[in-house]
């Protein structure tokens, strides 16, 4: 019960959205329960939840990719008419953020979610999951790139 809270954000990072992440966090859980036979134990039930996690969001992906896009034709009405100058005039730096982090490919994403958004450390980030050490820093270091590109321009805070 005590990582839930950290499983939950995770999800939401995933998923990119609150509503879709607490329904992966649901899929996630009833998957553990369901299956609970196969976690070994003495090792981390964390860490075996947070892959199921991560297993689930790129099953989902796929099956996405090959659905392709749905609208919902009610929403779709109001999607023009907004003024494209003040939107951008609006944004706040917290918002470019979190634009810039929703961009990052889903194995950054999960990675920054982890170390940054978490506090975890490169070595449980790498064993939550169950990847090189080496690959977590050079993902982390890719995402923060991107991201101070995306909130600093290209010649700006690359120091």
């Amino acid at each position: 019960m005590a990582f839930l809270p950290r499983l939950r954000r995770f999800c939401t990072v995933l998923a990119r959205n609150e509503d879709r992440g607490d329904d992966l966090m649901q899929a996630t859980v009833e998957r553990a329960l369901t299956r609970i036979d196969q976690w070994q134990p003495g090792s981390s039930l964390e860490s075996w939840m947070f892959r199921i996690a991560q297993n689930i969001y790129i099953d989902e992906v796929r099956a996405q990719a090959r659905r392709g896009t749905s609208i919902d034709i009610d929403e779709a009405v109001s999607i023009a008419g907004e003024d494209g100058r003040a939107i951008v005039e609006g944004r706040s730096d917290l918002n470019q953020a979190r634009a810039a982090m929703a961009a990052l490919p889903d194995e950054q994403r999960a990675l920054m979610a982890l170390v940054v958004l978490d506090g975890r450390s490169y070595k449980e980030a790498a064993e939550i999951l169950d990847i090189p050490i080496g690959t977590v820093m050079s993902r982390i270091a890719r995402a923060r790139r991107s991201i101070d590109r995306a909130l600093h321009g290209e010649g700006q805070g690359n120091g």
